[in-house]
């Protein structure tokens, strides 16, 4: 049996999608905090079981008969670390035999702000003693692409990544990636760092987001504190500015360039151009 995590998420969902085209659904269960939310997956006959990452004894019942685990990082940035261990934990109590973890690309060496829960969780992965694989992922390129309605509001993208180069891929290609290595024969004790075949700037982005939009787009690259002075005016949460504002900082130390192609080659095929990501998000803006 094969178990998924944080199911009722955008990644989550996609890598249950990729594992129903190669697996039989009666062997994969969707770790979810609100089974509601994928009745369907329920209806093909996936198993729903329900546990969320602060609830040890549910998520080792979720687990129970499991042999391969994807551990999701959670979406509570600063609890990641607790909530990780209770995953952990669980999967220790219930003989889960493999976990593979969604951490963040060169987490050993990350300038991002953001790896210091990752590298912390992969650590007691490894104390564990679970056989496991880490599956480093880059930025989602719809990180960006979600700044596109405002971009043609204002015809202005605000950033403060500088030259950095992003080599992002779409979320589908890291669900695919996911999938992949939890179909593998013996995946244990690989570390993939996973990035987009292209490096962009965001420099470079917006200007796509103006070719294709037909409208007139720049970068404005900001300091730190002013752009996320300029994310809080706009409504963001604190907490999400700084999130934000530090990560683009972090991009322009150079913290989500990576052009060794371990994706493109883990799942047979080039990744999702960020010029596709934007022209699918335009066509739906």
């Amino acid at each position: 049996m094969i178990a998924v995590t944080g199911v009722s998420g955008q990644l989550g969902r996609l890598v249950i999608e990729n594992l129903l085209e190669s697996d039989d659904p009666s062997t994969l269960v969707a770790i979810v905090r609100n089974p509601e939310k994928v009745q369907d997956l329920a209806d093909r006959g996936v198993l729903i079981r329900k546990a969320d990452y602060n609830d040890k004894p549910a998520l080792q019942d979720a687990l129970s008969g499991v042999e391969k685990l994807l551990l999701i990082s959670s979406s509570e940035v600063g609890q990641r670390v607790p909530q990780h261990a209770n995953v952990i934990d669980a999967a220790q109590r219930a003989g889960v035999g493999f976990i593979a973890y969604t951490s963040i690309l060169h987490a050993d060496t990350s300038p991002m702000s953001l790896a210091v829960e990752h590298r912390e969780t992969e650590r007691a992965i490894a104390e564990s003693g679970i056989p496991h694989v880490l599956l480093r992922n880059g930025w989602y390129t719809e990180n960006y692409a979600a700044s596109i309605p405002s971009a043609l509001e204002h015809g202005v993208m605000l950033g403060a990544a500088g030259d950095g180069k992003i080599s992002s891929a779409a979320r589908a290609d890291y669900a695919a990636a996911a999938a992949a290595v939890l179909l593998a024969e013996n995946p244990s004790g690989t570390v993939y760092e996973l990035a987009g075949d292209q490096a962009y700037t965001l420099e470079a982005f917006a200007a796509q987001i103006g070719s294709q939009s037909g409208k007139d787009i720049r970068y404005e690259n900001l300091p730190e504190v002013e752009f996320k002075a300029a994310l809080a005016a706009a409504g963001l949460p604190e907490a999400v500015a700084q999130l934000l504002s530090e990560s683009d900082t972090g991009v322009s130390r150079g913290g989500l360039f990576d052009d060794s192609g371990t994706l493109s080659r883990l799942i047979g095929r080039p990744t999702t151009s960020f010029q596709d990501v934007i022209k699918t998000a335009l066509a739906q803006s």
